[in-house]
């Protein structure tokens, strides 16, 4: 079956310059972006039921902009003055410049990575190791931050300030795609809540991760593009050569 219409569970970039794009033209086919999952922050009322007091943490580490809002935002509802003194370790130079949206950047107290993989983090954590450490996190997460911050025996504690919930469809929604690509396994789980009957037949889907690979496979149902991989790293990558093998000739 030829594509000629795939759903990416994701935003709509912010760039009209995105290789998503590029590909739409190129092989004319029809892009849609829909996430099937979206964010929503935990009320002061829930954040303290965890009975975790965010004054008593002098550094916080952000893994995306979506911690950066929460946690801010959590301050702000809760009343917590976050003091000059506060240290910041982001996964990225992108997300510590986010930062700026709330405090005035200085980078004397901001540390960040250069890959977006935690272990980056080691040696700013490792040198700032008498910190107490807080980590924004949203109820679906991995154990990387966990894992790391174990591994170098400093004083953290994880907390939930957003939860990860499906971003439902509605009845006049058309669904009528020939490639789905997700990004998650909560996007997984979610395109389940929505079409319990859902049947895949000729549809393909596309995954991003190994986590998110699974999920599909656990789901029952069939990959058929799994990204990363050596020859694409990224999924618009990955994306582009299977359009461009499986509609070949058709």
């Amino acid at each position: 079956m030829k594509i000629k219409k795939v759903l990416v569970s994701q935003p709509k970039p912010a760039s009209e310059k995105s290789p998503y794009y590029d590909i739409a033209e190129k092989y004319g086919v029809k892009i849609n972006f829909r996430p099937f999952i979206k964010v929503e922050r935990l009320s002061a009322k829930e954040f303290r039921q965890q009975k975790i007091s965010i004054s008593d943490y002098t550094a916080v580490i952000f893994t995306s902009r979506h911690a950066i809002d929460h946690y801010f935002n959590l301050c702000a509802d809760l009343r917590v003055t976050i003091p000059e003194t506060m240290k910041y370790f982001c996964v990225t130079e992108a997300v510590a410049l986010y930062i700026q949206k709330y405090v005035q950047y200085r980078k004397r107290k901001i540390f960040f990575g250069s890959s977006g993989k935690i272990e980056d983090l080691a040696p700013s954590i490792t040198k700032h190791n008498s910190e107490k450490f807080i980590v924004p996190v949203s109820d679906v997460r991995n154990g990387d931050v966990k894992n790391l911050l174990d591994k170098l025996k400093v004083q953290y504690v994880e907390a939930v300030m957003y939860r990860t919930v499906s971003n439902d469809f509605t009845e006049d929604e058309e669904f009528d795609y020939d490639m789905l690509v997700f990004f998650s396994p909560s996007g997984v789980s979610s395109l389940q809540k929505n079409f319990p009957n859902f049947d895949q037949k000729e549809i393909k889907i596309g995954t991003f991760g190994t986590t998110t690979a699974q999920a599909v496979r656990d789901a029952g149902f069939r990959l058929d593009l799994e990204a990363p991989t050596p020859n694409a790293p990224s999924m618009t990558a990955a994306l582009e050569l299977f359009i461009k093998e499986t509609n070949k000739g058709k």
